[in-house]
Protein backbone atom coordinates (compact mmCIF):
# COMPACT_ATOMS: atom_id res chain seq x y z
CA UNK A 1 0.00 0.00 0.00
CA UNK A 2 3.05 2.24 -0.02
CA UNK A 3 2.77 3.37 3.61
CA UNK A 4 6.04 4.21 5.33
CA UNK A 5 7.52 4.47 8.81
CA UNK A 6 10.46 6.84 9.16
CA UNK A 7 13.27 6.06 11.63
CA UNK A 8 14.45 9.27 13.29
CA UNK A 9 16.90 10.13 16.02
CA UNK A 10 19.96 12.14 16.94
CA UNK A 11 23.40 11.00 15.72
CA UNK A 12 24.95 8.00 17.54
CA UNK A 13 21.74 6.66 19.08
CA UNK A 14 21.82 3.40 17.08
CA UNK A 15 19.42 4.46 14.35
CA UNK A 16 21.52 3.26 11.40
CA UNK A 17 22.44 0.01 13.18
CA UNK A 18 18.74 -0.64 13.71
CA UNK A 19 17.90 0.11 10.09
CA UNK A 20 20.62 -2.29 8.95
CA UNK A 21 19.14 -4.98 11.22
CA UNK A 22 15.71 -4.35 9.72
CA UNK A 23 17.30 -4.59 6.30
CA UNK A 24 18.32 -8.09 7.29
CA UNK A 25 14.76 -8.95 8.31
CA UNK A 26 14.81 -11.89 5.92
CA UNK A 27 17.27 -13.54 8.30
CA UNK A 28 14.61 -13.79 11.00
CA UNK A 29 11.82 -14.71 8.59
CA UNK A 30 13.44 -17.72 6.89
CA UNK A 31 12.34 -17.65 3.24
CA UNK A 32 10.76 -14.21 3.23
CA UNK A 33 12.35 -11.55 1.00
CA UNK A 34 13.93 -8.16 1.52
CA UNK A 35 14.64 -5.59 -1.14
CA UNK A 36 15.80 -2.00 -1.29
CA UNK A 37 13.92 0.40 -3.54
CA UNK A 38 16.15 3.38 -2.66
CA UNK A 39 19.42 3.62 -0.72
CA UNK A 40 17.55 4.55 2.47
CA UNK A 41 14.20 2.78 2.01
CA UNK A 42 13.70 -0.85 2.93
CA UNK A 43 10.68 -3.00 2.04
CA UNK A 44 10.61 -5.29 5.03
CA UNK A 45 8.64 -8.47 5.60
CA UNK A 46 6.10 -8.38 8.43
CA UNK A 47 6.60 -11.56 10.51
CA UNK A 48 3.26 -13.35 10.81
CA UNK A 49 3.13 -16.80 12.38
CA UNK A 50 -0.33 -17.36 10.88
CA UNK A 51 1.19 -17.70 7.41
CA UNK A 52 3.26 -20.70 8.47
CA UNK A 53 0.16 -22.35 9.95
CA UNK A 54 -1.85 -21.79 6.77
CA UNK A 55 1.05 -23.12 4.69
CA UNK A 56 1.02 -26.40 6.63
CA UNK A 57 -2.74 -26.78 6.19
CA UNK A 58 -3.07 -25.76 2.53
CA UNK A 59 0.36 -26.89 1.19
CA UNK A 60 0.49 -24.20 -1.53
CA UNK A 61 3.10 -23.82 -4.26
CA UNK A 62 4.28 -20.54 -2.73
CA UNK A 63 3.75 -18.26 0.28
CA UNK A 64 3.76 -14.47 0.03
CA UNK A 65 3.92 -12.37 3.21
CA UNK A 66 2.95 -8.74 3.52
CA UNK A 67 5.44 -5.95 4.14
CA UNK A 68 6.01 -2.44 5.42
CA UNK A 69 8.38 0.27 4.20
CA UNK A 70 10.97 1.65 6.62
CA UNK A 71 12.86 4.85 5.78
CA UNK A 72 16.23 5.68 7.34
CA UNK A 73 16.05 9.45 7.75
CA UNK A 74 19.18 11.63 8.04
CA UNK A 75 20.25 12.40 11.62
CA UNK A 76 18.93 15.66 13.05
CA UNK A 77 20.82 18.44 14.82
CA UNK A 78 19.65 21.49 16.72
CA UNK A 79 18.50 24.18 14.32
CA UNK A 80 17.13 21.72 11.75
CA UNK A 81 13.90 23.73 11.46
CA UNK A 82 16.07 26.64 10.28
CA UNK A 83 17.98 24.49 7.81
CA UNK A 84 20.99 23.61 10.01
CA UNK A 85 22.90 20.46 9.10
CA UNK A 86 20.66 18.23 6.97
CA UNK A 87 17.63 19.87 8.52
CA UNK A 88 15.64 20.56 5.37
CA UNK A 89 16.28 17.06 4.06
CA UNK A 90 15.44 15.52 7.44
CA UNK A 91 12.17 17.40 7.85
CA UNK A 92 11.21 16.88 4.22
CA UNK A 93 11.72 13.12 4.52
CA UNK A 94 9.62 12.95 7.70
CA UNK A 95 6.82 14.84 5.97
CA UNK A 96 6.63 12.08 3.35
CA UNK A 97 6.23 9.27 5.92
CA UNK A 98 3.03 8.11 7.60
CA UNK A 99 4.41 7.33 11.06
CA UNK A 100 7.58 7.88 13.08
CA UNK A 101 9.88 5.42 14.85
CA UNK A 102 11.86 7.63 17.24
CA UNK A 103 15.07 5.90 18.34
CA UNK A 104 16.40 7.02 21.72
CA UNK A 105 19.76 6.12 23.21
CA UNK A 106 19.10 4.42 26.54
CA UNK A 107 22.51 2.90 27.19
CA UNK A 108 25.72 4.18 28.80
CA UNK A 109 28.95 3.50 26.93
CA UNK A 110 32.01 5.77 27.23
CA UNK A 111 33.27 4.42 23.89
CA UNK A 112 30.23 5.76 22.02
CA UNK A 113 30.25 9.56 22.12
CA UNK A 114 26.91 11.26 22.67
CA UNK A 115 26.34 14.31 20.48
CA UNK A 116 25.43 16.37 23.57
CA UNK A 117 28.09 14.85 25.82
CA UNK A 118 25.74 13.00 28.18
CA UNK A 119 23.13 10.25 27.85
CA UNK A 120 19.66 11.73 28.43
CA UNK A 121 16.96 10.23 26.21
CA UNK A 122 14.24 12.59 27.44
CA UNK A 123 16.36 15.60 26.46
CA UNK A 124 17.09 13.94 23.09
CA UNK A 125 13.37 13.44 22.52
CA UNK A 126 12.70 17.07 23.38
CA UNK A 127 15.41 18.23 20.97
CA UNK A 128 13.71 16.53 18.04
CA UNK A 129 10.22 17.48 19.24
CA UNK A 130 11.29 21.13 19.43
CA UNK A 131 12.50 21.17 15.84
CA UNK A 132 9.37 19.41 14.58
CA UNK A 133 7.11 21.77 16.52
CA UNK A 134 8.90 24.84 15.13
CA UNK A 135 8.42 23.54 11.60
CA UNK A 136 4.75 22.79 12.29
CA UNK A 137 4.19 26.27 13.70
CA UNK A 138 5.65 27.71 10.52
CA UNK A 139 3.23 25.63 8.42
CA UNK A 140 0.29 26.60 10.66
CA UNK A 141 1.08 30.31 10.53
CA UNK A 142 0.96 30.28 6.73
CA UNK A 143 -2.40 28.50 6.65
CA UNK A 144 -3.82 30.68 9.43
CA UNK A 145 -3.08 33.80 7.41
CA UNK A 146 -4.94 32.45 4.39
CA UNK A 147 -7.84 31.09 6.45
CA UNK A 148 -8.27 34.28 8.49
CA UNK A 149 -9.01 36.30 5.36
CA UNK A 150 -11.76 33.88 4.31
CA UNK A 151 -13.15 33.67 7.87
CA UNK A 152 -13.46 37.47 8.15
CA UNK A 153 -15.65 37.67 5.05
CA UNK A 154 -18.38 36.08 7.15
CA UNK A 155 -20.05 33.95 4.48
CA UNK A 156 -17.76 30.94 4.61
CA UNK A 157 -18.78 28.89 7.67
CA UNK A 158 -16.21 26.21 6.92
CA UNK A 159 -13.44 28.83 6.90
CA UNK A 160 -14.58 30.11 10.29
CA UNK A 161 -14.50 26.60 11.74
CA UNK A 162 -11.10 25.92 10.18
CA UNK A 163 -9.73 29.14 11.67
CA UNK A 164 -10.94 28.13 15.15
CA UNK A 165 -9.39 24.66 14.82
CA UNK A 166 -6.09 26.03 13.54
CA UNK A 167 -5.88 28.41 16.50
CA UNK A 168 -6.34 25.44 18.88
CA UNK A 169 -3.45 23.65 17.18
CA UNK A 170 -1.29 26.79 17.31
CA UNK A 171 -1.82 27.28 21.03
CA UNK A 172 -1.19 23.59 21.67
CA UNK A 173 2.09 23.63 19.73
CA UNK A 174 3.20 26.86 21.37
CA UNK A 175 2.81 25.11 24.74
CA UNK A 176 5.43 22.60 23.59
CA UNK A 177 3.04 19.72 22.87
CA UNK A 178 2.73 17.64 19.72
CA UNK A 179 -0.20 18.17 17.36
CA UNK A 180 -1.26 14.52 17.77
CA UNK A 181 -2.36 15.27 21.35
CA UNK A 182 -4.27 18.48 20.56
CA UNK A 183 -7.85 18.61 21.98
CA UNK A 184 -9.48 18.37 18.56
CA UNK A 185 -12.05 15.75 17.53
CA UNK A 186 -11.40 13.38 14.65
CA UNK A 187 -13.76 15.17 12.28
CA UNK A 188 -12.08 18.56 12.77
CA UNK A 189 -8.62 17.14 12.09
CA UNK A 190 -9.46 17.41 8.38
CA UNK A 191 -8.52 21.10 8.60
CA UNK A 192 -4.82 20.26 8.98
CA UNK A 193 -4.63 17.38 6.50
CA UNK A 194 -3.31 19.54 3.66
CA UNK A 195 -0.34 20.89 5.65
CA UNK A 196 0.92 17.48 6.85
CA UNK A 197 1.95 18.49 10.36
CA UNK A 198 5.00 16.49 11.43
CA UNK A 199 3.92 16.15 15.07
CA UNK A 200 0.45 14.95 14.05
CA UNK A 201 1.93 11.66 12.82
CA UNK A 202 1.64 8.61 15.09
CA UNK A 203 4.91 7.85 16.88
CA UNK A 204 6.57 4.89 18.58
CA UNK A 205 9.58 5.35 20.84
CA UNK A 206 12.34 2.77 20.37
CA UNK A 207 14.61 2.59 23.40
CA UNK A 208 18.02 1.27 22.38
CA UNK A 209 19.40 -0.35 25.54
CA UNK A 210 22.43 -2.43 26.55
CA UNK A 211 22.10 -6.22 26.46
CA UNK A 212 21.56 -6.50 30.23
CA UNK A 213 18.48 -4.26 30.01
CA UNK A 214 16.74 -5.83 27.01
CA UNK A 215 14.15 -7.70 29.13
CA UNK A 216 13.48 -5.29 31.96
CA UNK A 217 14.59 -1.89 30.71
CA UNK A 218 16.57 0.56 32.87
CA UNK A 219 16.40 4.02 34.42
CA UNK A 220 16.61 5.66 30.99
CA UNK A 221 13.65 3.63 29.70
CA UNK A 222 11.66 4.47 32.82
CA UNK A 223 12.36 8.16 32.24
CA UNK A 224 11.14 7.89 28.63
CA UNK A 225 7.94 6.09 29.67
CA UNK A 226 7.21 8.79 32.22
CA UNK A 227 7.88 11.56 29.69
CA UNK A 228 5.53 10.11 27.03
CA UNK A 229 2.75 8.77 29.28
CA UNK A 230 0.25 11.34 27.95
CA UNK A 231 1.06 10.78 24.27
CA UNK A 232 -0.72 7.44 23.74
CA UNK A 233 2.53 6.24 22.19
CA UNK A 234 4.04 2.76 22.41
CA UNK A 235 7.52 2.28 23.88
CA UNK A 236 9.60 -0.62 22.52
CA UNK A 237 12.85 -1.87 24.09
CA UNK A 238 15.55 -3.20 21.76
CA UNK A 239 19.31 -3.76 21.73
CA UNK A 240 20.49 -2.73 18.28
CA UNK A 241 24.01 -4.14 18.72
CA UNK A 242 22.65 -7.55 19.75
CA UNK A 243 20.12 -7.49 16.91
CA UNK A 244 23.02 -6.91 14.51
CA UNK A 245 24.76 -9.96 15.99
CA UNK A 246 21.63 -12.08 15.56
CA UNK A 247 21.16 -10.89 11.98
CA UNK A 248 24.77 -11.79 11.20
CA UNK A 249 24.36 -15.47 12.12
CA UNK A 250 24.38 -17.77 9.12
CA UNK A 251 21.44 -20.10 9.72
CA UNK A 252 17.92 -19.91 11.12
CA UNK A 253 18.85 -22.62 13.62
CA UNK A 254 21.85 -20.60 14.88
CA UNK A 255 19.64 -17.58 15.38
CA UNK A 256 17.03 -19.59 17.28
CA UNK A 257 19.74 -21.11 19.47
CA UNK A 258 21.13 -17.65 20.22
CA UNK A 259 17.68 -16.40 21.18
CA UNK A 260 17.12 -19.38 23.49
CA UNK A 261 20.47 -18.75 25.19
CA UNK A 262 19.51 -15.17 26.06
CA UNK A 263 15.92 -16.09 26.96
CA UNK A 264 14.07 -14.39 24.09
CA UNK A 265 11.30 -15.95 21.99
CA UNK A 266 11.93 -13.84 18.89
CA UNK A 267 14.30 -11.11 17.68
CA UNK A 268 13.50 -7.59 18.82
CA UNK A 269 13.27 -6.42 15.21
CA UNK A 270 10.34 -8.80 14.69
CA UNK A 271 8.42 -7.07 17.49
CA UNK A 272 9.43 -3.71 16.09
CA UNK A 273 8.19 -4.53 12.58
CA UNK A 274 4.87 -5.86 13.90
CA UNK A 275 4.42 -2.76 16.05
CA UNK A 276 5.28 -0.49 13.12
CA UNK A 277 2.62 -2.27 11.05
CA UNK A 278 0.02 -1.59 13.73
CA UNK A 279 1.26 1.98 14.13
CA UNK A 280 0.34 2.56 10.49
CA UNK A 281 -3.19 1.33 11.31
CA UNK A 282 -2.78 -1.67 9.05
CA UNK A 283 -4.40 -5.11 9.19
CA UNK A 284 -3.96 -8.35 7.27
CA UNK A 285 -6.33 -10.69 5.53
CA UNK A 286 -5.38 -13.90 3.71
CA UNK A 287 -6.17 -15.69 0.50
CA UNK A 288 -5.45 -19.41 0.65
CA UNK A 289 -5.35 -21.84 -2.25
CA UNK A 290 -3.13 -24.52 -3.75
CA UNK A 291 -1.36 -21.97 -5.97
CA UNK A 292 -0.48 -19.63 -3.11
CA UNK A 293 -1.18 -18.57 0.43
CA UNK A 294 -0.86 -14.81 0.58
CA UNK A 295 -1.15 -12.03 3.15
CA UNK A 296 -2.73 -8.77 1.98
CA UNK A 297 -2.31 -5.41 3.67
CA UNK A 298 -5.34 -3.20 4.25
CA UNK A 299 -6.08 -0.14 6.33
CA UNK A 300 -7.95 -1.23 9.45
CA UNK A 301 -11.69 -0.67 8.96
CA UNK A 302 -11.79 -1.30 5.21
CA UNK A 303 -14.95 -2.77 3.71
CA UNK A 304 -14.92 -6.02 1.74
CA UNK A 305 -14.97 -4.25 -1.68
CA UNK A 306 -12.09 -2.00 -0.64
CA UNK A 307 -10.11 -5.01 0.56
CA UNK A 308 -10.82 -6.75 -2.74
CA UNK A 309 -9.49 -3.68 -4.55
CA UNK A 310 -6.09 -4.22 -2.92
CA UNK A 311 -5.77 -7.33 -5.11
CA UNK A 312 -7.04 -5.60 -8.27
CA UNK A 313 -9.22 -2.58 -8.96
CA UNK A 314 -11.55 -4.79 -11.03
CA UNK A 315 -12.31 -6.82 -7.89
CA UNK A 316 -13.63 -3.70 -6.17
CA UNK A 317 -15.41 -2.30 -9.23
CA UNK A 318 -17.28 -5.55 -9.93
CA UNK A 319 -17.61 -6.79 -6.34
CA UNK A 320 -20.52 -9.19 -5.80
CA UNK A 321 -19.77 -10.86 -2.46
CA UNK A 322 -17.00 -12.19 -0.26
CA UNK A 323 -16.71 -15.70 1.14
CA UNK A 324 -15.14 -15.34 4.59
CA UNK A 325 -13.66 -17.78 7.09
CA UNK A 326 -12.28 -16.57 10.41
CA UNK A 327 -8.63 -17.59 10.82
CA UNK A 328 -9.30 -19.51 14.05
CA UNK A 329 -12.07 -21.50 12.34
CA UNK A 330 -9.82 -22.29 9.37
CA UNK A 331 -7.17 -23.64 11.76
CA UNK A 332 -9.71 -25.58 13.83
CA UNK A 333 -11.32 -27.37 10.87
CA UNK A 334 -8.20 -27.56 8.68
CA UNK A 335 -9.56 -26.61 5.26
CA UNK A 336 -12.02 -24.45 3.37
CA UNK A 337 -14.16 -27.48 2.56
CA UNK A 338 -14.38 -28.54 6.21
CA UNK A 339 -15.29 -24.99 7.25
CA UNK A 340 -18.03 -24.94 4.61
CA UNK A 341 -19.39 -28.29 5.83
CA UNK A 342 -19.46 -27.03 9.42
CA UNK A 343 -21.18 -23.78 8.61
CA UNK A 344 -18.10 -21.63 9.26
CA UNK A 345 -17.88 -20.11 5.78
CA UNK A 346 -19.88 -16.87 5.69
CA UNK A 347 -21.11 -14.92 2.68
CA UNK A 348 -20.64 -11.18 3.24
CA UNK A 349 -21.76 -8.20 1.18
CA UNK A 350 -20.51 -4.70 0.45
CA UNK A 351 -21.00 -3.40 4.00
CA UNK A 352 -18.83 -6.03 5.66
CA UNK A 353 -15.80 -4.64 7.53
CA UNK A 354 -12.86 -6.99 7.12
CA UNK A 355 -11.40 -8.37 10.36
CA UNK A 356 -7.69 -8.97 10.85
CA UNK A 357 -6.91 -12.58 9.94
CA UNK A 358 -9.96 -13.22 7.75
CA UNK A 359 -9.39 -15.85 5.06
CA UNK A 360 -11.29 -14.53 2.04
CA UNK A 361 -12.39 -15.38 -1.47
CA UNK A 362 -14.03 -12.71 -3.64
CA UNK A 363 -16.75 -13.08 -6.25
CA UNK A 364 -16.86 -10.29 -8.82
CA UNK A 365 -18.05 -9.49 -12.32
CA UNK A 366 -16.85 -6.72 -14.66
Amino acid sequence: MGLQCGIVGLPNVGKSTLFNCLSNAKAQAANFPFCTIEPNVGVITVPDERLAVLEKLVKPERVLPTNVEIVDIAGLVKGASKGEGLGNQFLGNIRETDAILHVLRCFDDPNVVHVDGQVNPVRDKETIDYELILKDLDSLEKKLQKTEKAAKVGTDKDAKKAFEVLKIYKEHLESGQAARSAPVNELDRKHIEDIYLLTAKPVMYVCNVDEASVKTGNKHVDAVKEAVKNESAEVIIITAAMEAEIAGLESYEDRQSFLQDIGLEEPGVNKLIKSAYKLLNLSTYFTAGVKEVRAWTITTGMSAPQAAGVIHTDFERGFIRAEVIAYDDFVKYGSEAACRDNGKLRVEGKEYIVADGDVMHFRFNV
